[in-house]
């Protein structure tokens, strides 16, 4: 008989008092908001045939090539830069291998491995692990096998279910048969089948609860947390001692949750707990002006689970900073303006940057008559100084027929700049570098 794994039942024991169990909430909420974010983007892309974001199930990529334009209005920001190679991996019954071909020394990609935590675990790309072609087996934390034969390395994961977000680097629409070719070759197979050996029992069938944004903000958060973190056993030993006391509330791996079941008492503090998270939130959202450092290895992030909680928040699978950086301000199209970087401050990047331009509020690509909707390193005809300064000139209206190499035409109105550096350099990722400011049109 097959199990199935669901959260929403009978209520588990809660032990704490009112004052306790909302200060309990608020660090509990806090803890959750990434991981029950994340399951809000992949319960739909993994498990829901008939959502638009649907990739086919687990173990599976799928690839997007195309070049965006300001036609296409069902993703915010899109970038350019890099299509997207999109996977999620059921790692309960068994690794699996992630092989990749040998690319040009000209071509950029990179797999991002990305945990139920949303932790960055792991990196395989032009980066991490060269050009050339490799196998990485990927591993849940119950495996404990030796690297097989053919295999390039283990990379092991802390939970069961992972996912893959790839990025290839596009060269403009010319370029997009020659990233299909090469996604066409990024292969996801299980252990057994790479090994070609009998495959292992299958694993029961788990029952996704529907991701509803007004239960996974309210006390029924407790049973998203609950569901998902039964695909993080065993328990990392760093937080033993916080999951004891979250326990205090009901959660735990696998454990049931009905609101309607607990003390009312309890539940009124728990909720007052959540609204004094989420007054925490807010204030710390105020004071985050960067993305950069919000993303990273549960090492990196030293158990910051409000820094975790604001990546989440200001664009969930964020690159790890030494693998993309990312920058921009806010401008006004109706003034005529210009970044300049004077000799030797260019973005400093082992592979490529770019500067993207967004209309707001809506934060789509901008519709003008050269259909140019980024900027960077690898625009054809761009011109710099003598010097090898750069000067890009920001405006609604032309800025000049000789300097219209370098402009990058905005919006009457209010605009978005997302200035992304692959590969940063380390004055980048240490800060000394940081973008131009904005100067009026000289």
């Amino acid at each position: 008989m097959i199990a199935l794994l669901t959260p929403f039942a009978v209520p588990a024991v809660q032990s704490a008092t009112p004052e306790q169990a909302r200060a309990i909430a608020k660090e509990a909420y806090i803890y959750s908001f990434a991981p029950i974010a994340s399951y809000g983007t992949w319960s739909k892309q993994a498990t829901q045939p008939n959502a638009p974001e649907y990739v086919g199930g687990f173990n599976v990529f799928r690839n997007y090539s195309q070049a965006f334009t300001p036609e296409n209005k069902d993703i915010v920001t899109p970038n350019n830069d890099t299509p997207y190679s999109w996977a999620w991996l059921d790692l309960r019954a068994e690794p699996i291998v992630l092989s990749v071909p040998a690319v040009p020394r000209d071509r950029y990609y990179v797999m991002q491995l990305v945990d139920l935590f949303t932790y960055n675990f792991g990196y395989v790309g032009v980066r991490a692990t060269g050009f050339n072609a490799g196998n990485y087996l990927i591993a849940g934390p119950n495996w404990h096998g030796k690297k097989p034969k053919g295999v390039t390395k283990v990379i092991s994961a802390e939970t069961e279910i992972v996912g893959i977000l790839g990025r290839t680097s596009l060269n403009g629409p010319e370029d997009v048969k020659n990233v299909q070719a090469i996604q066409a070759k990024y292969k996801l197979q299980p252990l057994s089948a790479f090994l070609g050996a009998p495959g292992p029992r299958p694993q029961p069938q788990i029952i996704f609860p529907p991701y509803d944004a007004a239960k996974a903000t309210s006390h029924d958060f407790i049973g998203y947390i609950n569901f998902l973190l039964q695909f993080a056993q065993p328990m990392v030993p760093s937080e033993k001692s916080l999951m004891a006391r979250f326990a205090e509330i009901g959660i735990g791996p696998g454990k049931p949750w009905n609101a309607e079941k607990v003390d009312p008492a309890i539940l009124k503090a728990i909720d007052e707990g959540i609204d004094d998270a989420k007054a925490d939130m807010k204030a710390t959202a105020a004071k985050t002006l960067s993305s950069n450092g919000l993303f990273g290895s549960r090492a990196f992030m030293h158990g910051d689970y409000m820094t975790r909680a604001m990546g989440a928040e200001k664009g969930l699978f964020g690159n790890s900073i030494e693998e993309a950086w990312y920058g921009g301000f806010v401008g006004d199209g109706a003034k005529q303006m210009m970044l300049h970087f004077p000799a030797g401050q260019l973005p400093p990047a082992k592979f490529f940057w770019s500067l993207t331009l967004y209309t707001l509020p809506d934060r789509l690509l901008y519709a003008n008559p050269l259909k140019r909707y980024s900027i960077g390193d690898r625009t054809k005809g761009l011109v710099y100084g003598k010097d090898k300064s750069l000067t890009i000139y920001l405006g609604h209206a032309s800025p000049g027929v000789e300097k219209e190499a370098n402009w990058l035409p905005t919006p009457e109105g209010k605009y978005s700049l997302v200035g992304r550096v692959y590969g940063p350099e380390p004055k980048a990722i240490n800060g000394e570098w940081k973008l131009p400011a904005l100067e009026p049109l000289k």
